[in-house]
């Protein structure tokens, strides 16, 4: 286990700024986004467009993976992807979602989700989670991935690979006709196998024109996600598995997430489409 020491907050840089150009979210300027009203199965066109946001999310995850390594800063990172989201004609969809102040969510070890990139300095040993957002062709694509920094500790370097072969795993269960705790069930199977815990209060989600459409994909085998899996339908899944308990704090910033016992944690995450024989996902570069 990594004898670093815990995260504390930094400082924010200005408000990055988006191209005139972009187009906006309908929540952009507002406290919350109107609720979804519309449908989880969505038409071919819808999910074409998906899969143009989704590769362009998942290009900047890439991009941004370039710049990991002991000394950057997280606010370099959020950089490096809303000059990439901006450069591709998409707008980054955290940037402003519920006063979200930054383009992507950076989580540092300890951090749950939704980290905000500020003025921290990954050190040789983190682990730091980058989750991105493209909104382009008025629809959205999610992904995120933890990666190493530097010269990683075997305890958490596991908890990391694990963590996306819980992803995969998940990924693999997604068949029309199965209800959607099938997901969480064999999420919670594999992590029980090490002891890690699975994070309930930060879920999966619907995703279309919506960035969360009220659909939720628990990461662990909850007996009410009775939802039947239907070809078209759009949602993401993103397991946090940490190396303690499931529980967590917030920070005074209302949005940074930690975990109750300050162990590290680790999250994978894919936008993917329900097809009539499985999964496609539409978060690959």
């Amino acid at each position: 286990m990594s004898s670093q020491s815990l995260l504390v907050p930094g400082t924010l840089s200005p408000r990055r700024t988006v191209p005139a150009s972009i187009p906006r979210p309908e929540y952009v300027g507002k406290e919350a986004p109107t609720p979804y009203s519309g449908p989880e199965v969505q038409d071919a066109e819808t999910i074409e467009r998906m899969r143009v946001a989704g590769r362009i999310a998942a290009g900047a995850l890439v991009e941004a993976a370039r710049h990991i390594a002991p000394g950057t800063t997280t606010d370099t990172l959020d950089e490096v992807v809303h000059t990439y989201l901006c450069d591709h004609g998409a707008y980054p969809s955290t940037l402003g979602y519920r006063a979200f102040p930054k383009s992507l969510c950076t989580s540092v070890n300890e951090v749950i989700c939704h980290g905000i990139p500020d003025s921290t300095v990954l050190r040789d040993g983190d682990i730091v989670n980058l989750d991105v957002t493209a909104y382009i062709g008025g629809v959205h694509g999610d992904n995120n991935k933890t990666y190493l920094v530097g010269d990683v500790d075997e305890t958490s370097r596991l908890l990391v690979e694990r963590t996306e072969e819980a992803l995969n795993r998940a990924v693999k269960a997604v068949r029309p006709g199965r209800q959607i705790n099938i997901i969480g069930r064999v999420i919670e199977s594999y992590a029980q196998r090490f002891g890690y815990g699975v994070v309930r209060d930060f879920t999966g989600h619907g995703i279309n024109s919506s960035f969360h459409s009220g659909l939720i994909i628990p990461h662990y085998d909850d007996p009410r996600a009775t939802t039947v899996m239907q070809p078209g339908m759009t949602f993401t899944i993103e397991p946090m598995l940490t190396l303690g308990s499931h529980e967590w704090d917030m920070w005074e910033d209302g949005w940074t997430v930690v975990t109750k016992d300050r162990k590290r944690t680790a999250q994978f995450e894919h936008t993917l489409v329900v097809t009539p024989t499985g999964a496609e996902i539409l978060t690959l570069p």
